[in-house]
């Protein structure tokens, strides 16, 4: 049972399941905090663990350029290096293609970096993202894609050619073997055509799951979710699907509805270096002056360690650059992103994922709060 998926419960389109993998079960929906260069912003293992998180996520870009792939490989791979014993995704570096566009040079083989360190040239392929993440050791890898701008008819299709025919490479270089579920990514921007015509050639390679990639890049939230209507009914029923960088609250509850199981993002910490936290009211930006003398916890539905701290000491410790802030608020902010969505996976399990929708929904979006004065 290495990897396979299990559907345990629907609900409209929605569903819960298990993901089994070499490092432990994934219940899903489930989302994953991003842990870039084997570490999520702040926050240790140990944290994760007692939070129950099930997956983490970490990148094959930066993590061939520092420490280096092979260095983690020598090292134990990367469960071992960063001290992490459950499952780990590693994106392919395909994201870096479009975020570091200013630096990189894209070609029919592959793409050509200047690393953002020091300058130097570095060269990825299908073959070699494949051996980076085979160096890493992650329980998920993902095929080597093409991120092209959303809205960009022209830019979409020639980066759709490319992501199919690097993924049949990647395909090539992964041995089909129990340890690594390589999982495909399908492409096409904000067109419905290119995202069905994607759909089928990625769904064709008969994966262990199928990521929807090229979201939350810069088209509008009405656009993604007709983008997610469109494109996931295209994938297997009996596969996992991953849905790539997304991790707003409300985007949570649109993509479980519609039928996505795994979700990841930088969100939480990086909201939480700004001084800002999720709550079921909003956004709160902790560093206003309205706080300064509030004694309540951040948000009363949780019980997490960060509980235990008023929002007017968080926002002290934000206003005198205390890391203790970044700590607590990263926690805080992980923890409500899982407990929303283990929520949803208990209302898809109990056949009520609508009435919950229709609670946090309007609760959450009724007001921004980040935008107030923070004197």
């Amino acid at each position: 049972m290495a990897f396979e998926f299990e559907l345990v419960a629907t609900d409209g389109n929605a569903r819960a399941g298990i993901l089994h993998t070499p490092h432990g079960a994934i219940p899903t929906p489930v989302f994953a905090p991003v842990g870039t260069a084997a570490t999520v912003k702040a926050v240790p293992p140990r944290d994760l663990e007692e939070l129950e998180i099930k997956l983490v996520l970490a990148n094959t870009y930066h993590l061939h350029l520092r420490p280096g792939d092979e260095i983690v490989r020598d090292l134990g791979g990367l469960h071992q290096f960063m001290g992490w014993s459950g499952p780990l995704l590693t994106d392919s570096g395909g994201f870096q293609v479009f975020s570091l566009g200013e630096i990189n040079r894209i070609d029919d083989d592959g793409v050509t970096f200047r690393s953002h360190l020091d300058g130097s040239a570095m060269r990825l392929t299908p073959g070699r993202a494949m051996e980076i993440q085979q160096n890493l050791g992650a329980d998920i890898i993902m095929a080597f894609d093409q991120c092209p701008n959303p809205n960009d008819r022209d830019e979409v299709e020639a980066a759709n050619e490319r992501t199919h025919r690097w993924l049949q490479r990647c395909r090539e270089a992964h041995p089909d073997d129990s340890r690594q579920a390589l999982f495909g990514i399908v492409q096409g921007g904000v067109f419905p055509d290119l995202r069905r015509e994607s759909a089928r050639f990625v769904t064709d390679m008969d994966l262990k799951g199928y990521a929807i990639g090229g979201l939350a890049v810069g088209e509008s939230k009405p656009e993604m979710y007709r983008t997610l209507d469109v494109t996931v009914p295209c994938l297997p029923q009996y596969k996992p699907r991953y849905l790539m960088g997304v991790g707003e609250p409300d985007d949570l509850v649109e993509g479980i509805r519609r039928g996505v199981d795994i979700f990841d993002c930088v969100i939480p910490t990086r909201l939480a270096r700004h001084g800002a936290a999720f709550t079921h009211d909003g956004r709160v930006n902790l560093r206003n002056a309205r706080f300064k003398t509030d004694e309540s916890a951040i948000d009363a539905a949780l019980d997490n360690y960060a509980s235990r701290f008023s929002r007017a000491y968080l926002r002290h410790l934000i206003v005198a650059k205390e890391l203790l802030a970044y700590y607590l608020i990263s926690l805080h902010n992980i923890d409500f992103l899982a407990r929303h969505v283990e929520s949803m996976r208990r209302a898809i399990i109990a056949g009520n994922l609508k009435e919950y929708a229709a609670r946090f929904l309007p609760r959450y979006l009724r007001r921004d709060l980040t935008a107030d004065d923070a004197r």
